[in-house]
């Protein structure tokens, strides 16, 4: 490789840095859902993952059957990360996959 194409590359990296940062900050005020039990319980999760809100509705709470609903909450907590996951994952392979930078082994998605 020689210093010209290492100065592209370098530049190229720069600037994926730059769209890294405010993917992370837009990803922070972008949510995805997920619901259990036929939509009775319903959890929200951010770009970064945090759990912004959980909704459950009434008639999921069963006091003889508290077990189901811990089930419920617990598949829609994992659903929304996995859909979270997805969505991070989506908008950084647009940010790198424009930048045509060359194969860098141990980096997932190059």
């Amino acid at each position: 490789m020689n210093f010209a194409n290492m100065g592209k590359m370098l530049k190229q990296i720069e600037r994926m840095q730059q769209e890294m940062a405010r993917l992370q900050e837009e990803l922070a005020h972008r949510t995805v859902e997920a619901t259990a039990g036929g939509g009775v319980v319903k959890a929200v999760m951010n770009g970064r993952q945090e759990l912004v809100r959980l909704e459950i509705a009434p008639e999921a709470v069963d006091p003889a059957d508290v077990e189901m609903l811990q089930d419920m909450i617990v598949a829609a907590v994992n659903e929304a990360s996995r859909k979270a996951q997805e969505m991070v994952q989506g908008e950084m392979a647009k940010i790198a996959g424009g930048l045509n930078l060359p194969k860098i082994p141990g980096l997932p998605g190059f």
